[in-house]
């Protein structure tokens, strides 16, 4: 992504270029409650697309057992090995087909990323997390959201193409039910849902993700680098067009005791 122009690199790798290293919807506080709202001690966990490591390191605060992150960049997987050092490792994979043993995991954490696939792909990661999860684990997710429950299919249509023509990628964020069910369909029983505004670009999330120094950076990178303050501008302009609808929420979902175990693709028709 180092090399892609400015005008065409997804807007989550573009924020990472020009210096910011929280890129989740709901911030770092969600991810702290997030991670508040999970057992780590003593417990093995696997952390899908860890991004710049961030939550790595916030896992690893909590005392786990063991820890993996999975991604599909070796330049990604290096970053993380670096945060975690001896305490973990950080392996080049899919998040649909990590290559991790079965029932090999107590606690799945993946954020901002089921956000960016079709409904399909959404399942196939799902549907990989409940292979690895041991019976009895947890799966915990923060992501893009849309509300109301019952927002309408043509503004949903048009959130979704709006995002996909400034971010670059098409994202398909889904509303607190239509999450929960996403993780229900799995076998997966929803124990925790928190929210937040999507603020991603708002100068008050960025003071409380980044801080003083943090923001400043980003300020400074923003009008050095040629292309990106009309990027970052665009995308600003249609989280704010769409406040009212995008949000952000955590879910924490627990794999049954009695789970048999097979975990399916199926997509809603």
């Amino acid at each position: 992504m180092a090399a892609r122009p400015i005008e065409d690199v997804p807007g989550h790798w573009l924020l990472a270029r020009l210096g910011k290293r929280v890129l989740r919807p709901g911030g770092r506080e969600l991810t702290e409650r997030l991670l508040a709202a999970l057992p780590l001690a003593d417990r093995d966990v696997v952390e899908l697309a860890p991004g710049l490591g961030l939550t790595a390191a916030a896992i690893l605060a909590g005392g786990p057992r063991s820890y993996t992150g999975v991604d599909q960049s070796p330049e990604v997987a290096t970053i993380v090995q670096r945060v975690v050092g001896e305490s973990g490792r950080c392996v080049v994979g899919e998040a649909a087909d990590t290559d991790l043993p079965d029932a090999s995991a107590d606690v799945v954490i993946g954020e901002a990323m089921l956000s960016m696939q079709t409904d399909r792909g959404k399942a196939e990661i799902i549907s990989e997390a409940v292979r690895v999860l041991r019976p009895g684990g947890y799966y915990a997710i923060h992501e893009l959201g849309l509300q109301p429950d019952t927002l309408d299919a043509e503004r949903k249509t048009r959130i979704r193409q709006d995002l996909a023509r400034v971010i670059k990628v098409n994202a398909r964020p889904l509303t607190v039910t239509e999450w929960q069910e996403a993780l229900a369909r799995h076998g997966l029983i929803v124990e925790f849902v928190a929210t937040a505004p999507m603020a991603l670009l708002e100068a008050r999330r960025n003071l409380a993700d980044e801080g003083v120094r943090g923001a400043l950076r980003i300020v400074f990178n923003l009008l050095r680098v040629p292309g990106a303050r009309t990027r970052v501008l665009a995308m600003r302009r249609v989280f704010r067009t769409h406040r009212e609808a995008l949000m952000a929420v955590a879910l924490v979902a627990r794999l049954p005791e009695d789970a048999d175990h097979q975990p399916t693709n199926e997509v809603p028709l």
